[in-house]
């Protein structure tokens, strides 16, 4: 981790809080108005930093519930430039770090260079790409860097002998995989997942956040064990289709009490 190139943000937080509480949304779900609504409030929420999803069409990593929420915005019209016009007007409302979470294909289409520049318009602090081929891992981790935005590597127990290049190639946390499914997976298998986590340790000092599978607040809890971090998604997003931010808020608590 190169530190005086990054924002330090991201970086203080791990080392200020115990325990670091992540959410995730999809941009646009259930409107834009919505989202930017929430992210207006996110000072009245337990959580620490949020990632925010890019609507996309063919979404590999998300489960059920993810993706449709990732469909009907989609098909609402929003697209990477929504986004980046939305962050954009109200980043001075914000002051907990936001991580997009987006996949290469979009990056690849807007530009790479054009994309970041944005980013960093958008006061973007980090990036989580779950389909980045590793080749294409170190120019964009440069570039990043180059730009004070962290790449935030995404390992999981299958990642094997590749787990170190890939870790070496990424900033401010590692985005561990708590289960073996797409997100909203429900089993977790906890001595496989310990012995995941220490393999981890041993090859970086980056702290790693736990996600995939976290539901609920006993789930939250029992990660706090393992991780330096939680990332809850599929659960914040079931909560958007009430359509109610302070709802969302008062849930998202529960989740991190």
């Amino acid at each position: 981790m190169n530190e005086k190139n990054l924002d330090k943000k991201i970086i203080d937080i791990f080392r200020e809080k115990e325990k670091v509480n992540i959410g995730y949304i999809v941009a646009g779900y259930p409107s834009v108005d919505f989202t930017k609504q929430f992210l207006q409030n996110l000072d009245n929420t337990a959580l620490d930093m949020l990632e925010v999803g890019i609507p996309y069409s063919d979404p590999l990593a998300d489960g059920k519930l993810i993706s449709h929420a990732s469909f009907l915005a989609s098909e609402a019209g929003v697209t990477t430039d929504t986004v980046f016009d939305l962050l954009t007007e109200i980043k001075n409302d914000i002051s907990k770090p936001l991580i997009f979470l987006i996949y290469y294909n979009l990056i690849f289409a807007y530009g790479i260079d054009e994309f970041i520049k944005k980013c960093c318009e958008a006061n973007i602090k980090g990036i989580i790409i779950p389909d980045l081929p590793y080749e294409e891992a170190f120019e964009m981790s440069e570039k990043l860097r180059e730009n004070n935005i962290a790449l935030i590597p995404l390992v999981s127990v299958t990642s094997g002998n590749r787990m170190k290049k890939i870790i070496s190639q990424g900033d401010g946390f590692i985005y561990a995989i708590g289960s073996l499914g797409v997100t909203g997976s429900k089993q977790v298998d906890l001595p496989r997942l310990e012995s995941f986590i220490n393999e981890i340790r041993e090859v970086s000092d980056l702290p790693v956040s736990l996600g995939f599978g976290i539901k609920n607040n006993d789930n939250v809890n029992t990660m706090r064990k393992y991780a330096d971090g939680v990332i809850v998604g599929t659960s914040i997003v079931e909560f958007l289709e009430k359509n109610d931010v302070n709802y969302l808020i008062q849930k998202i608590n529960e989740l991190f009490k």
